[in-house]
């Protein structure tokens, strides 16, 4: 008897069959087990698989087949095309992520391949940027619900690294609930709970 996939496995599927389509300027070529990416933005690897599926670039598409029906074949279809796209589009145009400094004081400098964080402790905090992660911080701070806000932009070709970036930084003073004072990304909700009140 015949058995379905599981629903993500068949969803997984779906994505893997959609070619990776290159811009301009960017190449990709496949060397043994691994795929190599360049373009404007640098250089990225994409390793591939022991077994599973197999990657072939024709009219400047990235392909990923499925070297048979086994379930493990399925799941890596889809996971190996949307990194092999991750890679495409990090080397073309890069990937970039905003998060927001909240709170009187608090401010950020770039310097060099570090951040020097103010963030209200008794010392400066600093942050060293993995390699191929750039920083630049917003000129101006705004004021957003009561607090001055400095807008903080971190770039890189690699989203993996630059997603692990994020939150490293965001953990060096995770906002609180109730002003919702420290570091957020720029499009977080922060569920805000109200301030205890004395009773005369």
């Amino acid at each position: 008897m015949r058995r379905d996939p599981p629903p993500h496995e068949e969803i997984m599927s779906r994505i893997g069959k959609l070619p990776v389509k290159l811009a301009d300027k960017t190449k990709a070529t496949v060397v043994g087990r691994q795929v190599n990416f360049e373009g404007p933005k640098g250089k990225m690897v994409v390793q591939l698989p022991a077994t599973g599926v197999k990657v072939t670039i024709a009219n400047n598409e990235v392909v990923v087949e499925r070297e048979n029906d086994s379930r493990e074949a399925r799941s890596l279809h889809g996971l190996t095309r949307t990194l092999l796209a991750n890679a495409a589009k990090g080397v073309s145009t890069g990937f970039e992520r905003r998060l927001d400094i909240r709170g009187v004081g608090f401010r950020a400098e770039v310097k060099g391949k570090a951040i020097n964080f103010q963030l209200g402790y008794s010392h400066p905090v600093v942050f060293n940027l993995p390699e191929g992660v750039t920083a630049e911080v917003d000129k101006t701070a705004r004021t957003e619900d009561g607090l001055p806000t400095l807008g903080l932009t971190l770039r890189s070709a690699d989203k993996e690294v630059l997603g692990a970036a994020a939150v490293n930084i965001r953990s060096l003073r995770p906002p609180e609930p109730y002003k919702g004072k420290g570091i957020k990304y720029a499009t977080e909700k922060i569920r805000r709970k109200e301030g205890k009140t004395g009773t005369a």
